[in-house]
């Protein structure tokens, strides 16, 4: 009972606990508070591995647990988030801006009341792959070997950081040249292309260290450099470009490796 409720399994916890408040708030239309937790939910997602090593407490059903907090704060909530951006998207189709809670809120319930009349546009719908394609990824990830040091597709938390930008969009004020981000079909393509990567066999890069020497971190460090670069010109915006970043070098580290194993 007392190895159930270790410190890494309690951290967690809080994992899972950060992605309902998350989906909650996100559904009352507070949607950067959503965002909030959700990042919330990655510190805690990070620390409870590492708290896991340095308690020497690293088990089975930690894994488990891990998995099915990470299913709800990076499958269901970026998929809530992302049901609702569409259908403000597809309702309001002449033009995005700033939007209250309260608008946000019954934006979604209008959208729920008109589906059951057979009129609603069906594209928020869509948004839903990204919890079921989340879910054979952390499934994939949970009984493979292979991907202590490697990823196997793209993680789940990378996706979710990526879709966060658009509430940050939407809580610009100045983003009326950006509204070609939220047309509909757009959201879709972007949706379906993310949801591939999750359960790709694309090999990524870990960003655990088990030591900080630059040999064998490389891609590591310099990674985490250009990012910090990116966050302190680009802020929020950063987000985005940093998990194409990752993606990016991710290539170019499997290409150096391939050449590196035929020579």
């Amino acid at each position: 009972m007392i190895h159930m409720f270790s410190p890494a399994n309690i951290i967690t916890s809080l994992n899972l606990l950060s992605g309902v408040f998350s989906i909650l708030l996100i559904l009352s239309g507070n949607l950067m508070d959503g965002v909030a937790l959700i990042f919330l939910g990655a510190i805690f997602d990070f620390l409870d591995g590492f708290v896991a090593r340095w308690t020497r407490s690293y088990s089975e059903l930690g894994k488990q647990l891990d998995s099915l907090a990470d299913i709800v704060t990076f499958g269901v909530a970026p998929g809530i988030m992302m049901f609702v951006v569409l259908t403000l998207s597809v309702t309001f189709d002449d033009g995005l801006s700033v939007f209250s809670s309260k608008q946000i809120a019954e934006t979604w319930m209008q959208w729920l009341s008109s589906i059951t009349k057979r009129d609603a546009d069906l594209f928020p719908l869509v948004a839903f792959c990204i919890p079921f394609f989340s879910l054979f990824r952390l499934a994939k990830f949970n009984i493979d070997t292979k991907q202590s040091e490697r990823f196997i597709g793209l993680p789940t938390p990378a996706n979710t950081i990526f879709f966060c930008t658009y509430p940050l969009v939407l809580s610009d004020v100045d983003n009326k040249a950006l509204n070609f981000l939220f047309d509909p079909s757009l959201i879709v393509v972007i949706i379906l292309i993310m949801s591939f990567l999750l359960v790709s066999n694309m090999p990524l890069f870990s960003l655990k260290f088990k030591t900080f020497k630059w040999k064998g971190n490389e891609i590591r460090i310099i990674f985490l450099l250009i990012s910090l670069l990116f966050i302190f010109v680009f802020h929020f915006w950063s987000i985005a470009i940093i998990v194409f970043l990752y993606l990016f070098l991710s290539l170019i580290e499997n290409f150096y490796n391939a050449r590196r194993n035929e020579i």
